[in-house]
């Protein structure tokens, strides 16, 4: 069905494994003949990918549709995503929706979205299902948005984390086999990219559906020719092996960044939130990555007031947080999501005191991040330099994470340099020569 005609917009809500399969729904519009527009434009057709981590998410989700709705009347407005999957019947009572489909029919939204053009169907529509039953898997990877690719690597979780909705969403953890995944990294191979970041929603888990493991995997994508970098978006401490670690200290294409979700710095709220680790597991993976790999970016993800954490828990967390020294980290609020345990928790925080303790963590976050990137001037790294063109510069990604800005040269865009760090930006970048 040719579309020459029809205008179709994204807007993607949440983590990159939303990017990645965003990205490929618009693929398949625009193989099928629609034009995408920015989500600014008007539009045709809307298709919104979302998130719902939090209740912000849920908010901005329906903020979206609104706006949408005022500017293109009449336009169809498709919803997916993780909060289309755990309410369904809200969004679809949002006028202006006029498709909603949950975590088994994603991969459908393209053929639905033509089937509802040519009914010229008014009444909403919603395919769902009991999150239990779903077992397929939508494969996805993002292509010509960014110089590197988002991989879809695995679905689904079966940590049962107590403020966790995502096992709901999205469901039991899945992935397809390492074989299909090398021919999906060929395929972006092909097109000139030269990164891929792995993306799935608990990646160390990899393999349970097709008996094999994450290791299997790294070590087939590692032989790809034309990819020369892979970084892990975001792996469990308790799954983060040895093994895996030895890999990446001697490939040359697993670079030397890691982005690890630690949530709680004590035993006791580690504990109340279900996680599968305690603190001195996490402390022994950095210690582990760090014998290994000289200087490695640490990213990691940390929640603040969880049901329970007193003033001492927090401060807990923040000492160790600072001793741990990481390039960065991920400060989420807590936020209460329906049908989690942590809803008869407990020892509930004031907002105030939540908002409070974010924005020291946050401090913390930004001296933490402005040491390692002070600790590496004068040194050399090798950036993937991108397209955009700002004041006459042009930035990129060392392969510890450092953004590095340098003169504009259109030859450099996708391409990686070899550079050396002279100093840190207004902006916060670092600035580097080419050598």
């Amino acid at each position: 069905m040719q579309n020459v005609s029809k205008k179709v917009a994204f807007y993607t809500l949440g983590c990159k494994l939303n990017f990645s399969e965003t990205s490929t729904l618009a693929r398949q519009f625009q193989e099928g003949g629609f034009q995408k527009v920015s989500h600014h434009d008007t539009a045709d057709i809307y298709v919104i990918n979302t998130c719902s981590v939090t209740e912000h998410a849920d908010k901005k989700c329906r903020q979206a549709i609104r706006k949408f709705v005022k500017q293109s009347p009449g336009a169809v407005i498709a919803v997916t995503g993780c909060y289309a999957q755990l309410k369904p019947e809200e969004i679809a009572n949002i006028d202006g929706v006029k498709l909603v489909l949950g975590a088994a029919e994603k991969g459908e939204l393209y053929a639905k979205v033509n089937e509802l053009i040519a009914q010229n169907q008014a009444t909403p529509e919603v395919h769902s299902c009991e999150i239990k039953t779903v077992s397929n898997f939508f494969k996805a990877y993002s292509m010509g948005d960014r110089t590197r690719s988002f991989l879809k690597v695995q679905d689904g979780c079966d940590y049962r984390c107590t403020y966790c909705t995502i096992p709901l969403a999205r469901g039991k953890s899945r992935n397809i086999p390492v074989a299909d995944l090398i021919a999906q990294a060929n395929e972006i191979a092909s097109n000139g990219i030269k990164e891929i970041v792995l993306t799935g929603v608990n990646i160390g888990d990899f393999g349970k559906s097709t008996n094999e493991s994450f290791f299997d995997l790294i070590r087939e994508l590692d032989k790809v020719d034309g990819i020369e970098r892979y970084r892990i978006s975001s792996i469990e401490p308790n799954l983060l092996t040895d093994e895996v670690i030895a890999f990446c200290a001697s490939s040359s294409k697993f670079l030397p960044h890691f982005h690890i979700p630690l949530q709680a710095g004590t035993n006791k709220v580690l504990g109340l939130m279900r996680r599968r680790y305690r603190r001195e597991t996490f402390e022994n993976r950095i210690v582990k990555v760090r014998s290994m790999i000289a200087n490695p970016f640490f990213g990691i993800d940390v929640i603040v007031g969880f049901p329970g954490e007193t003033e001492e828990d927090f401060l807990e967390t923040y000492t160790f947080l600072e001793q741990l020294a990481p390039a960065f980290l991920h400060v989420f609020p807590y936020s209460e999501r329906p049908n989690t345990p942590t809803v008869f928790m407990e020892g509930k925080v004031r907002d105030s005191e939540i908002t409070s303790r974010a924005q020291r963590l946050g401090l913390l976050c930004e001296k933490l991040h402005r040491q390692f990137y002070e600790n590496a001037i004068g040194g050399e790294g090798t950036v993937l330099f991108e397209s955009t063109r700002r004041n006459e510069k042009m930035f990129g990604f060392s392969e510890r994470y450092i953004k590095v800005e340098v003169p504009y040269s259109k030859n450099l865009i996708n391409q990686l340099a070899r550079v050396r760090y002279t100093g840190i930006s207004p902006e916060g970048n670092m600035i580097a020569e080419l050598i």
